[in-house]
């Protein structure tokens, strides 16, 4: 999935009673879909916002509410897929007023790796990447703060962080060179951890 592709992935009826709404962040959709068909949950439609709208969190909750309006009609029920991700609260807030449910933490590293784990280690000095990620570097972490332009900024930008961690969703060797050969471009020792689908099947399958 490239980094601003719009994923609609449908079940066998585009809506009515009984199903399920997902409005999901596009960094998820290969997990999400995989979630859905390991567990038979064919009454699950997934929609996919960009997900560069993480570049500007801002927009996120604007642009979950278009899409819940633009889609929600003939759902039995809404869930959205994201945490929150830096919006300051602006997702929590709009999903309590639209009355539908939302992934708890802070973002997805967190419950990809269990809320209360993350919150344990408390790393502040840790630069994370999922599959996602690591797939997706050079789109969005590379080439939007001009590293391949003036790599002399890796500095200013990751002088304060000693290490990538890797949250591993899948065994993929080709994923985990990416991860390896991102965090050498940081000049950052590389640690990599198989979190596995995490707090997003129990979320995904509650909703």
């Amino acid at each position: 999935m490239t980094p601003d592709a719009t994923l609609t992935a449908s079940g066998p009826e585009a809506t009515g009673e009984g199903r399920v709404l997902i409005v999901a962040c596009g960094a998820l959709a290969h997990e999400i879909l995989a979630v859905k068909a390991a567990n038979r949950l064919d009454h699950i439609d997934l929609h996919c916002l960009p997900a560069i709208l993480h570049n500007h969190p801002e927009k996120i909750a604007p642009a979950v509410e278009a899409a819940i309006a633009a889609r929600a009609g003939g759902y039995m029920r809404v869930f959205v897929a994201y945490a929150d991700c830096g919006t300051g609260g602006d997702l929590a807030r709009l999903c309590d007023r639209l009355g539908v449910g939302m992934i708890e933490g802070p973002h997805c590293y967190a419950f990809f790796e269990g809320l209360g784990t993350f919150a344990d280690r408390d790393e502040i000095d840790a630069f994370y990447l999922t599959d996602f990620l690591a797939r997706q570097f050079d789109a969005f972490v590379t080439r939007p703060l001009g590293l391949d332009r003036h790599p002399q900024l890796r500095d200013m930008y990751f002088g304060h962080y000693t290490k990538v961690v890797y949250l591993a969703q899948t065994d993929d060797p080709d994923l985990t060179a990416r991860a390896q050969k991102a965090a050498d471009k940081l000049g950052l020792a590389f640690e990599r951890r198989a979190t596995g689908y995490g707090d997003l099947i129990p979320a995904i399958k509650q909703a």
